[in-house]
């Protein structure tokens, strides 16, 4: 028994981290001394379809099968697919079997998480958005779940022990615990000893929808601080909000009519594309939660396309080995490995002979993930 329900790094990179059948796989092909020399294909889609993804958890998959008697080749992380292969493994089949049920969750969620993210990004792409989703996971993937929503571009987390992983140090201020440990109607003794308490690089960021109206607290947030206030936050619950555009509209009103042009307001609580696009053009920043952290996984399967050399596949899928391409006008096209096509190939060597051959490094994925964005024209909102 463990403490808590989480499978141990021990048992991923042993391959116990895997499905029954995979197991009883390898014994069968043991029992009859037969072990072929494969490529497998990851691929969600076999051909292009318009709907873009952004490739991510490549750095787990290959510290995954790093020492394993295989060579990998991945298209870079951050890159935006859409069909075809992302990633492509040759080798014998018993030496990678057991691995894929971990190969593919690594990809999978990651890969789900980042595209979400991406669209929240260019839902707003001028406004501050942090990713406040760590707390709809189990606590084991929050550094997943951050590291995703940095890859697509946002501005900070809020997980204190995955900014430690990724060397990203977390944002955030107070919840309306704190406001209501204070009492109803003490609400200003709360924003004040919050400016004493907490470090000065830390932002003045006053929740203010917990007791009373919004602009109320805004103004009343505003004055208690005597201009030490960068922010106001409104988190609503959804069953108060009413027409939430207009309560953001009231609000900067209300602080504008007395004289806090400078205060800015930040929203979150249930935000997507939608209410990102709606709101940007009266909100300095926003924290998206679940429109991220609940992403499904984008849904990745593993085939053997060649066997010894030769094509083989099951029904439904395209055999031999191939290679991707990002076109000149932004496309994405798939041949076959020994056929020449036009465009930038992407499918690169990561790992050789068991050897991890290329760095995978957070900021050069969240630069790629941008440029490719405007490569492809992403859209946010399809």
């Amino acid at each position: 028994m463990t403490d808590f329900d989480i499978v141990p790094p021990e048992a991923i990179r042993d391959g116990r981290a895997t499905d029954a059948y995979f197991d009883r796989t390898v014994a069968t092909l043991e029992h009859v001394g037969k072990n072929p020399h494969v490529t497998a294909e990851v691929t969600a889609d076999q051909f292009p379809d318009g709907e873009f993804e952004v490739f991510a958890g490549l750095g787990d998959a290959l510290s995954l099968l790093e020492g394993l008697p295989i060579d990998v080749d991945a298209i870079p992380e951050g890159t935006l697919f859409d069909g075809g292969p992302v990633l492509q493994i040759t080798g014998r089949y018993r030496d990678f079997a057991r691995y894929e049920t971990s190969l593919l969750g690594f990809l999978s969620h990651a890969s789900g998480m980042s595209t979400q993210a991406l669209r929240a990004r260019r839902a707003a792409p001028d406004a501050t958005v942090l990713s406040f989703g760590a707390r709809h996971v189990h606590p084991s993937i929050a550094a997943v779940v951050e590291r995703s929503a940095l890859l697509a571009g946002l501005d900070g987390i809020s997980h204190v022990a995955a900014g430690e992983i990724l060397g990203h140090e977390a944002s955030g201020t107070m919840p309306h615990a704190l406001l209501i440990c204070f009492g109803r109607g003490n609400q200003e003794a709360a924003w004040r000893a919050f400016d004493e308490a907490v470090d000065a690089d830390v932002p003045r960021v006053a929740l203010c929808d917990t007791y009373s109206d919004e602009m109320d607290e805004a103004v009343r947030a505003a004055e208690s601080l005597d201009g030490a206030l960068d922010s106001i936050r409104l988190d609503t619950t959804a069953s108060r909000r009413g027409n939430f555009e207009h309560v953001v509209r009231e609000t900067r009103w209300e602080l504008d009519a007395h004289g806090y042009e400078d205060v800015g307001i930040f929203v979150s609580g249930g935000l997507g594309p939608p209410e990102l696009r709606n709101l940007r053009e009266y909100v300095d920043g926003f924290g998206v939660g679940g429109f991220i952290s609940n992403a499904d996984p984008t849904d990745f399967a593993l085939d053997v396309v060649e066997v010894d050399g030769e094509p083989a596949a099951k029904r439904g899928k395209l055999t031999g080995a191939k290679q991707v391409y990002r076109t000149s006008d932004g496309g994405h096209h798939v041949a076959l490995a020994d056929v020449e096509a036009p465009g930038e190939p992407l499918l690169e060597p990561a790992i050789r002979d068991g050897e991890i051959v290329r760095e995978v490094d957070l900021d050069a994925a969240a630069d790629r993930a941008a440029t490719d964005a405007d490569r492809v024209e992403f859209d946010p909102f399809e």
